[in-house]
């Protein structure tokens, strides 16, 4: 059944798909992002201390769980007609290879103005055991008909 704006109440959740995170997983991403920082490739690099921190080894792009929380959203509204407006994230924790990784969205509120129909979402992106990796909000468009 296709989501409706009529049909939407606060609570209601969207599920995303699972990404198993791997080293490859994660060089892929380097290569479509021209991003090779050695953040996520260089565990020898990740070894050393920044500031405060210690990751202990390479980490995956957040760029990623943006892209997982945009697939969700989308793979959601375009079926009903709806286009995805907004999208805040803030990562959390950082996600390592061999992290299995999900997003989530619960639909916070809507509001309808005399131009359109909105969607706020609370979106939130969990690794394997349950840790919050990622958090954000997502505004979605239903067009009036």
């Amino acid at each position: 059944m296709t989501t409706t704006f009529e049909s939407l109440e606060p609570g209601d959740t969207i599920d995303g798909p699972e990404f198993a995170v791997s080293r490859e997983s994660i060089r892929l991403f380097c290569d479509a992002s021209l991003d090779y920082n050695p953040l996520h490739l260089d565990d020898d690099y990740m070894k050393g201390d920044f500031g405060r921190t210690n990751f202990g080894g390479i980490i995956m792009h957040g760029m990623n769980n943006f892209g997982l929380i945009t697939r969700m959203i989308t793979d959601w509204a375009y079926p009903a007609g709806a286009i995805h407006r907004r999208l805040e994230t803030r990562w959390v924790k950082p996600v390592r290879p061999g992290d299995t990784i999900q997003p989530t969205g619960i639909v916070k509120s809507k509001q309808t103005t005399a131009n359109s129909r909105w969607v706020l979402i609370d979106v939130l992106v969990r690794n394997q055991t349950g840790e919050k990796v990622a958090t954000g909000e997502a505004m979605v468009e239903f067009p009036h008909s």
